[in-house]
């Protein structure tokens, strides 16, 4: 099974129902505040990236990495940047031109898998905007790499993820009614871990299969891809996401620097 594309299928699916908050676009408002010099726009659930992360926009190349829905890329195109958005999802990706079209944005939008994605665009970016999306992939080695082949050097790598030990915990019994239990070891794969029946029940409904990675992967993943670590933050969820958003953060974003 390529669970690459069966993610895409699935985030397809997903983008298609619209009910999501990841699949909203943004309003036309939004975009007119953003060419005013009024933005902002998040890596996690809910903290907004601190504006010093971005470095000097106007003009800049920003990648935006497995980050499409009609979010971030046209906000971030409107307050300047020469934006390139990649990502598996088609009807993702669908958004971002919709949003585009609507507000007279340039984009530029690329349907690819980021674990390939020197394949598909250029080098010289100054900054890569990867929200939270390493969940739905197996090795996190090859993207922090080509992120580093892709950024100028002095470029910016900007990225969301989620706690590792959100996923020691049995989500599907909690949504039963059941209270939280440590179940799973890290890290995670969905479909080696879940049982059977679940594993084929997110098939079958297009649902999205998950991989937990560790802080090393994560952090030092980055750091041995030649990048350095200059700023980190952490994020709640909400309590109708998830029980654990009382007990713990739930995700993390790292600014990494390309030496030079």
């Amino acid at each position: 099974m390529d669970i690459h594309r069966h993610n895409a299928s699935a985030w397809n699916t997903e983008s298609d129902r619209g009910d999501s908050p990841w699949c909203q676009p943004v309003s036309a408002d939004v975009i007119a505040a953003a060419r005013r010099g009024e933005w902002s726009v998040i890596l996690t659930p809910n903290k907004s990236v601190p504006r010093d992360w971005f470095g000097p926009l106007q003009g800049a190349r920003v990648l935006c990495l497995a980050g499409s829905g009609g979010q971030q890329a046209p906000v971030l195109a409107a307050a300047g940047a020469d934006v390139t958005v990649l990502d598996i999802s088609a009807a993702q990706l669908a958004k971002d031109v919709f949003v585009a079209q609507r507000d007279g944005l340039d984009l530029t939008v690329t349907e690819a898998d980021m674990t390939r994605l020197s394949e598909h665009v250029s080098g010289g970016f100054d900054l890569i905007f990867h929200p939270t999306s390493n969940l739905f992939i197996a090795d996190l080695a090859p993207v922090w790499r080509q992120c580093a082949e892709v950024l100028k050097p002095g470029g910016r790598l900007l990225s969301g993820f989620v706690n590792p030990d959100f996923w020691l915990f049995d989500h599907a019994a909690v949504e039963g009614g059941a209270a939280l239990q440590v179940r799973y070891k890290l890290p995670f794969n969905a479909a080696r871990d879940l049982p059977e029946a679940q594993v084929q029940a997110r098939i079958e409904q297009r649902e999205a299969l998950e991989f937990s990675h560790s802080l090393e992967s994560q952090i030092g993943g980055q750091i041995e891809a030649g990048l350095l670590i200059a700023g980190f933050y952490q994020d709640d969820w909400s309590d109708e996401a998830t029980p654990l958003n009382a007990y713990m953060p739930t995700s993390f974003a790292t600014l990494a620097l390309k030496p030079g």
